[in-house]
């Protein structure tokens, strides 16, 4: 869930533009999204309503939100976002450490919050997986099929960006191929560990799991841009 966040935090970090870190985060991710989401499906983590809901928003939210970075700097924004993320991933920990609750399906707004998070994955360099889903367990979902659905979907989103990004930065991804390649394999590597331990770990451990996860990566973000 959190892997365009990290690897974009890294490729920051080491000098990337914010426009060359995303489109290679996502031209890679284009590959680990396939197998994260083919792992899902097989596992049953998938709920096929939730998934066709957000594919479409999400896929327009990021075309728009790819081009616009292509022309600003998307660092200005990052900030706001993860201040977001890191209100949702406290809620998430409450809900963890309170009395478990019957999970919810959450039909409402589900392809606004689609695109909203389309949009901020391309201009943040990720995202999809933490406002997507951080907001949807954070409603009520079953994270199971909340983190099954929403990685599935990831793979539709980051190809529309990734098309995006290859049209306007073919010649800056094509001399910084040797990152697109170390993120793939790292990351085809780990998606289907993922999807398994997604489908056997208990809902309050995974909804724990997830709530500090965000917390730390928002937080780290935060420090990130006030330094």
């Amino acid at each position: 869930m959190a892997y365009g966040v990290s690897s974009n935090t890294f490729l920051l970090s080491i000098g990337l533009p914010p426009a060359l870190a995303s489109a290679s985060v996502h031209v890679a991710e284009t590959f680990t999204t396939a197998v994260s989401g083919v792992s899902h499906w097989r596992l049953g983590n998938v709920n096929m309503e939730l998934f066709k809901k957000l594919i479409l928003p999400g896929v327009l939210g990021a075309v728009v939100g790819a081009y616009i970075l292509t022309q600003i700097d998307g660092n200005v924004i990052k900030p706001y976002i993860s201040g977001y993320l890191l209100i949702m991933g406290v809620v998430i920990l409450v809900k963890a450490l309170r009395k478990q609750e019957e999970p919810k399906e959450v039909k409402d707004h589900v392809s606004i919050l689609g695109a909203i998070g389309g949009f901020f994955d391309a201009i943040g360099g990720g995202g999809w997986g933490p406002i997507v889903t951080t907001t949807l367990v954070a409603r009520g979902t079953h994270p199971r099929y909340t983190i099954g659905s929403v990685n599935a979907s990831e793979f539709f989103v980051t190809f529309a960006q990734s098309v995006v990004f290859i049209f306007t930065l073919s010649s800056d991804l094509l001399a910084n191929w040797q990152v697109i390649v170390g993120l793939l394999v790292g990351g085809v590597i780990a998606a289907p560990v993922a999807a398994v331990v997604t489908k056997k770990l208990p809902v309050r451990t995974l909804m724990a799991m997830v709530g500090l996860l965000i917390i730390g990566l928002s937080i780290r973000t935060i420090y990130l841009a006030l330094i």
